[in-house]
């Protein structure tokens, strides 16, 4: 580990899927001598893609981290999965990262899904570079890539790079800051390169692009302003240090250029972000705040002799216990250390920590501020936990996820694995925060949620495969929310007298829509106390407050969990003797089920934002499949032969559509989608799903 904090990145690889991020990460572990054989996605032999699930399908599933070297830095690397799926493992990295790499795929632009990873990194104001991937693949068009991360992203991308040629006729790079043409050698695997005189005929397109990139960097930096308004000679650092305020600031996006496939302008991109990224150093200090008061803000900087502060951001199994993967934001960690689990509130041990290269292990004594580990010990950790000094607590702001779209039942074919099954799908949610396990009241069965079929689909490999297990599974259905249109109000009483102390519990609640900046409604649930202390003690009131949320978990007309409400207790009464927090719990769980009643209760569903790619001669096929699955088509352009159909449909709509669409376009229509937001469902197919 490095002792030189301004010496280390920590980065992440986002993009749409099938952009070429586990390929790009291949290429740098080669590059920087972490493997000495080039891994393939294609041939299942990608290092990062270690899972058996992974490399059968030949996409990334979960998030690995690896640490390189390059040139006196430490990179560390976290490749994560580009589809909508398993968009937990992209969340929960960013959170933890400094920067990032944003990859797309030179024919096609901005994706789908590169919009949502974009909106994650600037979610956490993550700086990012621009690398336009696979410029050798046919139809690949450089200026409509930078075009489109222009206007779809609403981003500010700054060339330093330009492609020689395109598709077939793709040779190299020409880099803007030291003005030059690189060409790679192909058979030494890109290890090798040569630095050239620009070709005469591509000097007016370089010289046009450089001026403007200079352009742009001068807007960040002083003397490079200087330089440019008075037409002086300007050095690369000068130019090299604009651009890195402006990215670090996140209002430049540098843009490069390269084919990992073909190997060209990966070790280009490793410059780059040595010499754009943020250092831990670089980012400013994390608010955090004391655990038992919110108000109270600790800064939290990284800095190595202060009192530890780490993160854990991901779980996963382990046959000696599970791996906690940490981000150290302050302080140092030593293996054999007993720490503080401040959301659990419980000491926890830390027997070893470990460097991680995808699935190997480098064991480590210590760790500090700035880097990422996994560690083995705590027990009663999971993803989002604040870990700290005993001495100096503080915590840090959580980790958010999108709620769940899809379930489905399971049970195990034999009595005997019952309890195995219930263990097995805890250690699953421990794993991931966006798999979701319970008991459906009415029927008994165990049914289990998660963000696709896909998602879903792998979760049941891993119980048959790595657990044992024998299970049945039912058929995947749409995790459907309801909400309200209007306020209400409603009393609710808990009154039992048995003799001796009884229990005595009133509130009065109002509910009313919980609504986001363009009118759909939120996903959270809200709850306040305007009542006083001569209504309902302060020490009840977190009782009404579990009380009203555990309620509005089971709805009020099909039985799905309410969403985008919030709730207010606005009055109440208690007794000096009788009351306590299962009273006032209970009259709160009374007063929901009536006031929903009351509030115009509707059912929502999950609309999904689709995106199809099919044959120009196929249009009018897929458009009108879209129309007859109640969708809204948002947007349609052609990009060459190709047309790309932007739509909003209803998920319970999608089930089976990938058959649909190879069926309907001989096999070349492509889709991908993503959530978008919950809908009020038509009244005459919300009675279908009600009764």
């Amino acid at each position: 580990m490095s002792d030189d904090r301004k010496k280390i990145r920590n980065i992440g690889i986002i993009a749409h899927i099938d952009a070429g991020k586990t390929t790009v990460t291949e290429r740098i572990l080669y590059y920087t001598g972490k493997t000495y054989k080039m891994g393939e996605v294609h041939d299942g032999t990608a290092v990062m893609d270690y899972m058996e699930q992974e490399q059968k399908r030949g996409i990334t599933i979960t998030s690995a981290s690896t640490k390189c070297p390059w040139k006196g830095f430490e990179v560390n690397l976290i490749d994560t999965p580009g589809h909508i799926d398993f968009t937990a493992e992209v969340e929960r990295s960013l959170r933890v990262l400094d920067g990032a790499v944003t990859v797309f795929d030179g024919s096609e632009g901005v994706q789908a899904q590169s919009e949502t990873v974009w909106r994650q990194g600037q979610k956490y104001d993550l700086p990012s570079l621009c690398f336009i991937n696979k410029m050798d693949k046919v139809g690949a068009d450089f200026e409509m890539s930078i075009e489109s991360i222009h206007d779809k992203l609403l981003a500010n991308p700054v060339l330093l790079q330009l492609p020689i040629g395109a598709g077939d006729c793709f040779a190299g790079i020409i880099d803007l800051v030291k003005m030059q043409a690189v060409f790679y050698k192909t058979e030494k695997l890109g290890a090798t390169f040569e630095e050239v005189e620009i070709p005469q005929q591509l000097r007016p397109a370089a010289e046009h692009n450089r001026h403007e990139m200079i352009a742009l960097a001068a807007e960040h930096d002083e003397e490079l302003m200087d330089f440019y308004v008075h037409d002086k000679p300007i050095e690369p650092a000068v130019i090299e240090r604009a651009v890195r305020k402006g990215t670090l600031g996140s209002r430049l996006h540098p843009v490069f250029c390269g084919s990992a496939l073909k190997y060209i302008g990966v070790q280009r991109l490793l410059d780059a972000v040595v010499a754009y990224l943020p250092s831990p150093l670089d980012k400013p200090p994390i608010e955090g705040h004391k655990p038992s008061d919110e108000n109270k803000k600790i800064m939290v900087k990284c800095d190595p002799k202060a009192s530890l502060v780490a993160l854990a951001f991901k779980i996963t199994g382990d046959v000696h216990g599970d791996l906690s993967f940490l981000r150290i934001y302050q302080g140092r960690l030593k293996s054999g250390s007993r720490v503080l689990n401040v959301n659990r509130d419980k000491r926890e041990n830390v027997t070893r920590i470990f460097e991680m290269h995808a699935k190997e292990r480098k064991i480590l004594d210590s760790a500090g501020a700035g880097d990422i580990v996994a560690v083995v010990g705590p027990k009663h950790t999971i993803t989002g936990d604040t870990i700290c000094d005993p001495k100096k607590p503080v915590a840090l702001p959580s980790i958010t996820f999108p709620h769940t779209v899809i379930t489905m039942s399971i049970e195990p074919r034999s009595s005997a694995d019952k309890g195995r099954l219930g263990e097995a799908l805890a250690a699953l949610r421990r794993e991931d925060p966006t798999f979701e396990t319970k008991i459906d009241p009415e029927t008994g069965q165990t049914v289990i949620s998660g963000m696709g079929e896909l998602h879903l689909e792998v979760l049941q490999h891993k119980l048959v495969k790595e657990k044992g297990l024998d299970i049945r599974v039912g058929r995947p259905r749409v995790a459907y929310k309801e909400a309200i249109t209007h306020q209400a109000e409603a009393e609710g009483k808990f009154i039992r007298q048995t003799g001796g102390r009884g229990q005595y519990g009133r509130v009065v609640l109002r509910i009313e829509p919980l609504l986001t900046e363009d009118g759909r409604w939120s996903r959270e649930i809200e709850f306040a106390n305007s009542t006083g202390a001569d209504k309902v003690p302060r020490e009840y009131v977190s009782a009404v407050e579990k009380g009203a949320t555990d309620a509005l978990g089971s709805g009020a007309l099909a039985g799905y969990p309410v969403m985008g409400v919030k709730v207010t207790l606005i009055d109440g009464s208690y007794h000096s003797v009788d009351s306590s927090d299962i009273a006032f719990e209970q009259a709160a769980s009374v007063a929901i089920k009536e006031v929903i009643e009351k509030a115009g209760p509707v059912l929502l569903e999950p609309v999904m934002r689709i995106q199809v790619a099919a044959p120009e001669a196929y249009f009018g096929v897929v458009q009108s499949s879209l129309l007859g699955k109640r969708g809204v088509i948002t947007d349609s352009r052609v990009h060459g032969k190709i047309r790309i159909i932007d739509a909003n449909v209803p998920l319970s709509e999608m089930f089976g559509y990938s058959g649909e669409i190879r069926s309907a376009t001989a096999g070349r229509g492509t889709f991908t989608m993503e959530p978008f937001s919950y809908e009020k469902v038509p009244e005459q197919v919300a009675q279908e799903i009600i009764l």
